[in-house]
């Protein structure tokens, strides 16, 4: 078992990209086994006093934030996915927030991109981030390289984390991210919360 060090008080959990329409492109199985984690993980985190914080990526009607030389954004809005006004684009009901939860909005893959994101965990002092959200070689890996850039801790939760294939998110959780980030389950950082 990975031995977690967290403050609660200057750590923020960053649960990324846990809409309806993104998670259900999991299989059924995963897509249960996930929220079933993040639940977990969510209720220590707030019980132990650690922010949790949301992360969603919409677009407004018109999709004026989408450039044609995009080819994964032009498809979406192509597809016409993840307008603010798409009933599932909201987050899963499972994993709500809670009144007085920050939910950041991106315009992209990192959870940075295009969001204030940068200036909320400033403003709170965060020093440690903890990672969790669909999928692993999207907004997870980008998030952690850019947070990692600019120097804050980083925990991913594997068994919060999916990615619709599997073999990728293997990957990403076994020999890429635990180059720049501790890679644990959520019960490690249940127990490392609840001490």
């Amino acid at each position: 078992m990975t031995r977690l060090e967290i403050t609660a008080g200057s750590s923020a959990l960053l649960v990324m990209d846990c809409q309806v329409n993104i998670m259900s492109s999991l299989a059924a199985s995963e897509r249960g086994k996930v929220l079933g984690n993040l639940t977990r993980a969510i209720g220590a985190a707030r019980k132990a006093g650690v922010t949790v914080i949301y992360v969603i990526v919409q677009f407004r009607e018109g999709y004026p934030e989408v450039s044609a030389r995009n080819p994964l954004f032009a498809g979406i809005r192509q597809a016409g996915r993840l307008k603010e006004s798409d009933p599932d684009s909201r987050i899963c009901d499972e994993i709500r927030p809670q009144p007085g939860e920050v939910v950041v909005t991106k315009k992209r893959i990192s959870a940075f991109a295009g969001s204030d994101l940068e200036v909320v965990l400033r403003s709170k002092d965060m020093d440690t981030l903890v990672l969790a959200g669909v999928s692993s070689l999207g907004v997870i890996e980008s998030t952690a390289r850019a947070a990692f850039d600019m120097d804050f801790r980083l925990i991913v939760l594997a068994d919060c984390c999916s990615d619709r294939d599997t073999e990728a998110n293997h990957i990403a959780m076994t020999r890429v991210l635990p180059r720049i980030t501790t890679v644990c389950s959520a019960d490690e950082f249940v127990a490392a919360v609840s001490k």
